[in-house]
Order: structure tokens, then sequence, then C-alpha cells
């Protein structure tokens, strides 16, 4: 009986949360939560200029999916302005209407749901120039901390580069899903790293391909690491998707 009333409760909670209204009612209570953290902690960006060269320019921006918390204001403050891509789902929509309060507008895809069609408005807007891409390339279903090729093929037929961007905090908090979504306290000390530009030839082959896929997602999973271990000995696990991350859970 108790399950079910559990059951029953999750269902209403993600029916009201997929009103409009209500989305962005939540949204303006993140954002104002997300600029409090922002202003009461001190930052310090390595490669912060790598951002600003190209907050005017066509440039993809790459962050795991457990790590947008703090990159919003981030961006923010930069003045960056694009499009990120997000899932065309309910929370996709939800967290869409929060990045819009930041200043990005929205490509509704992903590689589970219309991804082609993400693909071909996301060219069309670097190819248009004067516009950014962001987009996180183990979301929205993981597996976390893997590069899907994604941004690869962004940056092959339109010549914008791929630019790597993280942070961390000195005091996380990192939630218990598939991602470890990590959520900055007030008066922290926020650390972030802005990596190099990396190109993508357009007669790339397959195995190049592969090895460039590879090696960006060793150079972000290491940039990662790099940035938590100031802070904490947690390391945020490879390959866990909301399935296999609740299947884990079961058998704790």
């Amino acid at each position: 009986m108790k399950k079910l009333v559990k059951k029953r409760f999750r269902q209403i909670f993600r029916e009201i949360h997929s009103w409009t209204v209500v989305q962005w009612v939540m949204a303006l209570i993140y954002y104002i939560l997300i600029w409090f953290v922002y202003l009461t902690s001190k930052k310090d960006i390595d490669g912060y200029d790598i951002l600003k060269k190209y907050r005017n320019k066509p440039a993809i921006f790459v962050f795991w999916h457990g790590r947008t918390m703090m990159l919003s204001p981030l961006i923010a403050m930069a003045g960056v302005r694009g499009y990120a891509i997000a899932s065309a789902r309910k929370d996709g929509r939800a967290i869409a209407k929060l990045e819009k309060l930041f200043g990005l507008k929205t490509i509704y895809g992903s590689s589970s749901d219309d991804g082609v069609s993400a693909l071909r408005k996301g060219v069309k807007v670097l190819r248009r120039g004067g516009n950014c891409l962001a987009l996180s390339p183990d979301g929205p279903n993981g597996p976390s901390m893997r590069f899907h090729d994604g941004a690869l093929y962004f940056a092959k037929m339109t010549g914008a580069p791929i630019v790597p961007v993280c942070v961390s905090s000195s005091r996380p908090w990192f939630q218990n899903r598939w991602d470890r979504y990590l959520l900055t306290k007030p008066f922290s000390i926020i650390k972030g790293s802005v990596k190099e530009p990396v190109f993508v030839d357009k007669n790339t082959d397959i195995k190049d391909f592969e090895i460039l896929r590879k090696s960006l997602e060793n150079l972000m999973v290491k940039q990662a690491y790099d940035l938590d271990k100031n802070f904490t000995d947690f390391k945020v696990e490879q390959d866990l998707t909301p399935d296999n991350f609740k299947d884990k859970a079961k058998q704790i």
C-alpha cells in the first residue's frame, strides 16, 4: 500500500511539473538560486579568455551532463549567446526554460529523440555565424562521461571548433543519480577550465573520427577529475545510465 501511494505521488508530481506555468515558476526560482550561489562564491577560471574569444563566433561548447549548474552563469557573464541542445522530453523542456533565462535559445533533440532534426538545425545555426552551440556529449541518458559523437558531426560539417568546459567547487554535493549532478553550495570556491578549441577536418575518415572522439572523451574526463581533486577524493563513475544506476542501487 505504501509503495502504491509513493508511486501515485510521483505520478502526480511529474504531471504537475509538466505544466508550462509550473516549469516557468521553477525555472525562475532556480535562476535566482543559481545566481545567488555564483555571486557569493569565489571564481577561478582557467582559460576564461577562450570563452570570451568565442562568445560571438561559431563554436561548440561541450560539458558533462552533471556539470551544468555553474556553467550557466559563467557563460552568461562571458557574454555568450547562442543555442543549447536539449531533449524534447518533459525534463528537457523544463531545463530549456531555465537556459532561456540565461540567454540561450533551444534546439530540441538528442541521440535518443529526433537527433537528425537537432543536427540539421544546429548546423544551420553554426553556418549562419555569430552563435555558439552548447551541449552535453553524454546526455540526456548517458552513459555518464562518455562522449557521443554529435558534437564531432557539428564540427566536421561546419568547421566550428569544439571547446571543452568544466567546473568544480569546494563545497560540492554530488547527487545520487546516474550523472552525479554537481550542486554547488553558496560561498564556495568555483574552479573552472576552458580547454583550447579542437577542430575537425571535413575529410576526417571513420577511423580518425573515432580516435578523435576517444581523445576528446579522455581529455574531458581528465579535465573533470583534475578539477575535482582540488576539493574531494570522490570520483564520478563512467558508463552509468539512469537504468543501470537504479539496478546498481538495488543491489546495495
